[in-house]
């Protein structure tokens, strides 16, 4: 059920990018824009369109914050991948944006899928005006200095630090730079509905630690091809991980355990959360 309904979502993003993106022109940034929203589990959407769905939210608002989200998802990455950060040429099983067109025009596209992201999620189709700014303020948050932009910083200073991180201080990072947007989606589908998120954010930060160690093991287990990224970044950079530190074999009890407490924070919700349960499995066994 979960793998299905991710496909269906990840196609009715594509969809949506694709009419929004298609009528910016010829311009090599909005070429480079929609190449870099092309692609991926599209994890982040799933997550704003299966919470709304919880909640009995229409898909057609619910679609414009799953897209929005996917558009600084994507934005993130592009800047991630630039030779200043973590200088990649691979993205997705493709070449990086500034690979195939140039640093200056990454740069512009991932700014404009920034400020896309935060269109689409205010766009009057969302709803109420205090829900749009709700989604808005917190997305806000989740992706500056308070969330993402946070977690991208701590990384970069760990990178020139005397001592590798601490596993508090890992977790803190991969809190901002991975959990804050997977936070941020799980809980969209309560906005909307306009009742409490809290179930759904514990949900979510369990999820979001999951996914990163996952990330972890699969940086040392992982195909490339499957993957469709350079692996063993960290290792080969002597950078502390969530395996460096507790072992691989911890590393995957770890996740194990909050995979469950991450569906065990959905209990409330009866049957109708199974297919968000199904995505908390998933992260722990997926191999890209």
């Amino acid at each position: 059920m979960f793998r299905e309904q991710l496909a269906q979502d990840a196609a009715r993003i594509q969809d949506h990018f694709d009419l929004i993106l298609g009528g910016l022109g010829d311009l090599d940034v909005a070429r480079a824009m929609a190449y870099a929203t092309k692609g991926g589990k599209r994890l982040r959407g799933f997550l704003v369109l299966e919470s709304a769905r919880l909640h009995g939210v229409d898909q057609a608002q619910a679609i414009w914050p799953a897209a929005g989200i996917e558009a600084l998802h994507a934005y993130s990455l592009v800047h991630d991948d630039l030779p200043c950060m973590d200088d990649d040429d691979l993205r997705r099983g493709r070449p990086t944006v500034h690979v195939k067109w140039d640093e200056g025009t990454a740069v512009l596209a991932g700014d404009a899928l920034q400020a896309l992201a935060f269109e689409l999620c205010t766009r009057p189709e969302v709803g109420e005006a205090e829900i749009r700014a709700e989604l808005a303020l917190t997305l806000a948050k989740a992706s500056g200095a308070q969330g993402m932009v946070l977690g991208q910083a701590l990384d970069i200073a760990a990178e020139t630090a005397a001592t590798p991180l601490t596993l508090d201080q890992i977790t803190r990072l991969q809190a901002g730079k991975t959990g804050a947007l997977i936070e941020w989606s799980a809980c969209a589908g309560a906005v909307l509905a306009r009742t409490d998120p809290a179930p759904l954010r514990q949900y979510a930060q369990a999820l979001g630690l999951a996914f990163q160690i996952a990330d972890d093991i699969l940086d040392i287990e992982g195909d490339a091809e499957k993957a469709g990224k350079r692996l063993q970044k960290d290792a080969d950079a002597g950078k502390a991980t969530f395996v460096s530190l507790l072992g691989l074999d911890a590393a995957k009890s770890r996740a194990a355990e909050l995979m469950e407490n991450a569906c065990a924070a959905l209990d409330g919700y009866g049957p109708k959360a199974e297919t968000l349960k199904q995505a908390a499995r998933f992260v722990i066994a997926r191999d890209s």
